[in-house]
């Protein structure tokens, strides 16, 4: 029998053995209230030029409830996916989904889920998606934005206004198709007045 060790440090269990498995950090998201760190499954391959409606078919038929971790196995078609953790690189607000799926960048779709904790009930709160091309959110299990054409990621992207983050846990799954060129996604919250929501902790584990 192979031997497990249960170390603590920083307030985190770490358990070292046969599944090396160490829990997801705490993170915020950035000063303008971007999500960086999320669990990435693809690239899914879609039919060429296919964008607008492969934005609409469920790639995973319950794509709106996803509650993934990090190295959980997900049957897309007749292949079997892995859920990894990917991060925003450096001072860049989307992922680029081109190199954290390994250099697929043309007709292929992409799910990307965080969970994202408020200390108190947020009410009035805007959702902005950037995507490049089609992207689709969801909420906590509701659609929130959906988009259908071509286009190049942009800060300003889709809003939906009057969205309520509840206290605790709130699940975004973003959805993105590419059919050419870059591929990238990316989601951050707005409040009320405008101004960027930055006191949001992401979590990459349900």
């Amino acid at each position: 029998m192979k031997k497990v060790l249960l170390t603590v440090a920083c307030g985190l269990l770490v358990f070292v053995g046969a599944s090396s498995f160490v829990p997801a950090a705490d993170s915020k998201v950035n000063e303008e209230g971007f999500i960086t760190d999320w669990l990435m499954l693809g690239p899914i391959p879609v039919a060429e030029g296919s964008g607008a409606d492969a934005i609409d078919l469920k790639q995973i038929p319950e794509e709106a409830a996803l509650q993934p971790k990090a190295g959980e196995k997900q049957k897309v078609g007749d292949k079997e996916l892995t859920w990894k953790a990917v991060k925003a690189k450096d001072k860049d607000y989307y992922i680029d989904l081109a190199v954290a799926g390994g250099g697929a960048t043309e007709d292929v779709a992409a799910y990307l889920v965080a969970y994202v904790f408020a200390e108190a009930e947020m009410k009035d709160v805007t959702v902005v998606m950037s995507s490049n091309d089609q992207g689709k959110v969801y909420l906590n299990g509701t659609e929130v934005i959906k988009f259908t054409e071509t286009r190049t990621i942009d800060k300003e992207g889709d809003k939906k206004a009057g969205v309520t983050l509840t206290k605790g846990r709130n699940v975004v799954v973003l959805k993105v198709v590419n059919e050419k060129n870059d591929w990238a996604g990316a989601v951050h919250f707005l409040g009320k007045d405008g101004k960027p929501l930055t006191n949001l902790v992401v979590k990459t584990a349900p």
